[in-house]
């Protein structure tokens, strides 16, 4: 499949393919670190985005971004679950909506809202 593409772009797309698995296992990797922390957290029931992201570690953050970055659009459903059963469903549509619009899967975006949430807290 490869062999039919300009020698640059096979590259290229090799490239973007090892970095996308790398992501994923780094992913999952603060994931299994963070997991413990993250299920003793206690959100308020009612708590909006940023005050659930206020709550969370940045591990949480650096691991949505990666999964989009792995995933592109097919992390929505994933991160959907994943969100769902750490009980952290405030983070959920945000999360979806995010990973859902093309080209953002390069933008650290749930990293930079993370930091925005903190700062704008003070």
């Amino acid at each position: 499949m490869l062999d039919s593409l300009p020698p640059e772009f096979a590259l290229g797309a090799k490239v973007m393919g090892v970095a996308m698995l790398l992501s994923l296992g780094l992913a999952g990797a603060l994931l299994a670190l963070t997991y413990r922390r993250l299920k003793r957290l206690r959100i308020p029931p009612n708590a909006d985005f940023f005050t659930a992201l206020r709550h969370v570690p940045l591990t949480l953050a650096l691991f949505v971004d990666l999964l989009d970055f792995g995933l592109d659009f097919f992390a929505a459903p994933v991160a959907w679950v994943i969100l769902s059963k750490l009980g952290l469903q405030s983070l959920r549509g945000v999360t979806v909506i995010e990973e859902l619009i093309p080209g953002t899967q390069f933008l650290p975006t749930m990293t930079a809202a993370w930091f925005a949430a903190r700062l704008l807290a003070r």
